[in-house]
């Protein structure tokens, strides 16, 4: 653990690890739809677009952990977003919303709720409008297609959310009342 790491809360330091990972995936996306696909290569290379705006978490976290920890689902739902406007509802870029609600509904403390409100309700606003405004794909592709890039991004988000899980289990949180640590055991009970 370096200096930057233990200047970092728990919360902090699972958000920036979920950042690391989300931009350690997203170059071999268009490889995954080259190779089960076979077309819309090109399309699939604006998926990067996001990797920068991943890439400032990280560095955001050392000069503001609130910011940052807001930073990624935010950022998320905006590529989430995008991806679905660039590939279609029909392929599956939309589920990755409830990775979103999941890291607004783990990634603030007891005290920060209104951020986490917020966030949450963000991206139900967008999931909405992404359901009702969205319009066609910027990209064609065929109902073979769409199948498989629905199967790839489903367990894609299944392999994320479990990640997300495994991360930020037993992570402890500031008690919004005393400012201590409290950890909350299976039963829902703080120890």
């Amino acid at each position: 653990m370096n200096a930057i790491d233990r200047l970092q809360d728990p919360l902090t330091q699972a958000t920036v690890t979920i950042a690391w990972v989300i931009i350690a995936n997203k170059p071999f996306y268009p490889f995954y739809v080259w190779y089960l696909v076979g077309n819309g290569v090109p399309a699939s290379l604006w998926t990067l677009a996001a990797a920068p705006l991943m890439l400032m978490i990280p560095v955001l976290a050392n000069r503001s952990p609130l910011a940052a920890r807001i930073a990624l689902p935010l950022i998320g739902t905006l590529d989430t977003w995008f991806e679905t406007k660039l590939f279609g509802q029909n392929s599956g870029t939309e589920l990755f919303f409830a990775a979103c609600i999941m890291l607004a509904a783990i990634s603030f403390h007891p005290d920060e709720k209104w951020w986490q409100r917020g966030i949450a309700a963000f991206v139900f606003v967008v999931f909405v409008a992404s359901r009702s405004f969205i319009g066609a794909p910027l990209h064609v592709w065929s109902e073979s297609d769409l199948s498989t890039l629905f199967s790839l991004n489903a367990f894609a988000v299944a392999s994320l959310m479990t990640f997300i899980g495994l991360r930020y289990a037993g992570i402890w949180r500031r008690s919004e009342t005393s400012g201590t640590q409290v950890q909350i055991n299976d039963q829902g009970r703080s120890q």
